[in-house]
């Protein structure tokens, strides 16, 4: 059975997208997810399921929008994509935490980074559904401009090897 990550849009601690991780383990269970386990407060759940990858986005973004009144957004990513985004990250010397996955619903248009402003020496790299960006001074600070963000989720190279992680670990039985 494949095991799929699921990155959540729009999903934090606080304010209008606050979801505890718990009612969200049980929304995936209630749609038919396996071995269901979430990681940190901020929309990330790994489980198995026999559904294509589509389907499981679909089904789980329907379902979150029946608890929002909108769809949040759920990008989809089996274990071996996952792994492949760790493994293919670039800018080798940037702290883990400083280096952020922006994942995306459809792949990065080819001319995304010409939009690009990065005052604060801001690097970023297009690979596929992804966008690696490297931010020097940290996110928080960071007055990056990239429009083609806007419609993914992104999560620091911690939390993607971290899932890559808790996949495989899935994946293995543990």
């Amino acid at each position: 059975m494949p095991v799929y990550v699921a990155l959540l849009r729009a999903v934090n601690v606080g304010g209008t997208g606050a979801l505890p991780m718990a009612e969200l383990k049980g929304i995936c269970e209630g749609l038919g997810f396996e071995h269901v386990r979430t990681y940190i407060q901020s929309g990330n759940v790994v489980f198995l399921s026999d559904e294509s990858e589509q389907a499981v986005g679909e089904k789980l973004d329907e379902a979150l929008a029946k608890k929002f009144g909108k769809k949040p957004g759920v990008m989809i990513r089996n274990r071996n994509e996952l792994q492949k985004i760790v493994d293919e990250a670039p800018f080798p010397d940037a702290k883990p935490n400083f280096l952020l996955v922006n994942f995306l619903p459809d792949m990065a248009p080819a001319d995304a980074l010409e939009q690009m402003v990065a005052p604060d020496g801001e690097e970023a790299v297009i690979s596929g559904h992804e966008i690696y960006v490297h931010y020097p001074i940290g996110s928080g600070k960071s007055k990056l401009k990239l429009p083609a963000l806007k419609a993914g989720t992104s999560r620091n190279l911690n939390t993607v090897r971290k899932l890559a992680e808790m996949a495989a670990a899935m994946e293995d039985g543990s």
